[in-house]
């Protein structure tokens, strides 16, 4: 842009002094006055690209079959354990057979002893696995060295080992002393956004810097060993998983980079007592320690999704579509009928994907009815349920990596990743593809969770699975 610029301003200058048609003294001044258009046409454009945050690549954990968990190993370890009971055996089998998930999802290595080794070296030892893998291959294939990193945060509600899973990174990968680290916990599965937010404020203020993200969930130590029906459905949904993702603010990066961040919307419903408990870390009657779905978990996710698109609207939805929710509520309002449902804006006009949350079949149900979705809109998240189960924060990651192995993502497309966890949290990062995504997504293939399974994928998924 700088050299298209001066290249005009050049060819301008000549054209005047060469021109008979310019008086002398305007051939005098013109050079100075282009000289002073050149200046402030620069700064426009720095001043433009200053707050620009790229996403330059990112990696999602590719796990081996090692890990692989089908039912039948699942609900054998599950009845070996001597810890459920014959009602609770029944209850996860009809949790996993309507859950979305496949046969090839994964769990960590401590969980295939009998007993179980939930010990805290099995837990490190998963942290390292599933995070250095990604980080490694990250920073091997954009180029960068670890010390270039400036910024570094790490999600991960569960497992909070001392030293942290961000000294952890920094120890590994020998990042400078004067990195700026965080580690986030407790934020569940919407997290991943959450350490967005918190690195886009952070590029905002430290210019020229790189920022590396690590989104994961720890299994090991929080598998739930008690017969309380809401408390075992994250042993059956939750799985391994994690992923890296590398921001840059550096202007130069714009050429190689595969998005730039357009927003980030976070929605907290936590003053109410129903949202702030549906999600809910607990123990049971024996003391035995867990995380409780409520019954109440797709209702308060539908309920802060509306507060999150209240505020994402006006952003990104064309102007008409925000003109007919406007009359759409006028009309709602004036009729005054309390069963009158509120106009949902066409959210497929503002965005070409859609990567919502795999948190559950049932969530991925809801936002595709409540949105008026396709199918093949919801096709990333139902997939990577199917594959990978619930991943927790890293989740919108595999989607997208999804996405980008099919080929779908075209320079100029905007990407929706909508986020729910604990709290009750719906959370939403919007994202255009910028023109080097194609030849991007070619280069890194081989870094991509999906590359062995695309010819498999997409799968019919039926109702309830035999």
């Amino acid at each position: 842009m700088e050299y298209m610029i001066t290249e005009f301003a050049s060819r301008l200058s000549d054209f005047a002094t060469s021109s008979p048609f310019f008086p002398t003294v305007m051939c005098k001044a013109l050079p100075i006055s282009t000289t002073v258009l050149l200046f402030l046409l620069i700064f426009w454009v720095y001043k433009l690209g200053a707050n620009s945050i790229y996403l330059v690549d990112f990696v999602c954990f590719s796990p081996t079959s090692r890990y692989r968990c089908p039912f039948s190993t699942f609900l054998e370890h599950s009845f070996l354990m001597g810890i459920f009971n014959e009602k609770s055996l029944q209850f996860q089998q009809f949790i996993l057979e309507r859950s979305g998930l496949g046969e090839t999802t994964n769990l960590p290595i401590g969980l295939s002893y009998l007993p179980p080794r939930w010990t805290m070296p099995f837990a490190c030892e998963e942290a390292e696995m599933v995070v250095f893998s990604a980080v490694e291959k990250l920073l091997a294939h954009s180029g960068i060295a670890a010390r270039d990193i400036s910024i570094l945060v790490v999600n991960c509600s569960l497992f909070t080992p001392v030293p942290s899973l961000s000294a952890m990174i920094i120890n590994k990968f020998k990042l400078r002393s004067d990195v700026k680290s965080f580690n986030l916990s407790g934020m569940g599965c919407s997290a991943g956004v959450i350490s967005l937010s918190l690195a886009q404020n952070l590029l905002r203020v430290h210019g020229n810097s790189y920022a590396l993200i690590v989104s994961t969930e720890n299994i090991t130590q929080n598998w739930y060993c008690g017969n309380r029906r809401s408390m075992m459905i994250p042993n059956c949904l939750f799985r391994i998983g994690s992923a890296a993702i590398l921001l840059s603010n550096k202007r130069q990066d714009a050429a190689r980079s595969k998005y730039k961040l357009q927003h980030i919307v976070r929605t907290l419903t936590g003053a109410d007592d129903k949202s702030f408990k549906c999600v809910y870390q607990e123990q049971d009657e024996e003391g035995n320690c867990g995380v409780s779905l409520s019954r109440d978990l797709t209702k308060v996710a539908g309920e802060a999704l509306k507060v999150n698109i209240t505020n994402l609207g006006p952003l990104v939805l064309p102007l008409s579509e925000q003109i007919a929710y406007v009359f759409a509520e006028i009309r709602r309002r004036i009729q005054a009928n309390p069963k009158s449902k509120a106009y949902i804006p066409d959210f497929k006009k503002a965005f070409n994907h859609f990567c919502i949350h795999a948190g559950g079949r049932a969530v991925i149900d809801e936002l595709e009815k409540s949105l008026k979705l396709q199918p093949d809109h919801v096709e990333a998240s139902r997939m990577t349920l199917h594959k990978f189960a619930n991943t927790s924060s890293s989740s919108i990651w595999y989607e997208l990596a999804y996405l980008e192995a099919k080929g779908r993502i075209k320079p100029g497309h905007k990407v929706w990743q909508i986020a729910f966890g604990s709290g009750f949290k719906c959370n939403s990062a919007v994202w255009q593809a910028l023109p080097s995504i194609t030849t991007a997504c070619k280069k890194g293939a081989h870094n991509n969770p999906w590359v062995e399974y695309l010819t498999q994928y997409p799968i019919h998924l039926p109702d309830v699975a035999n």
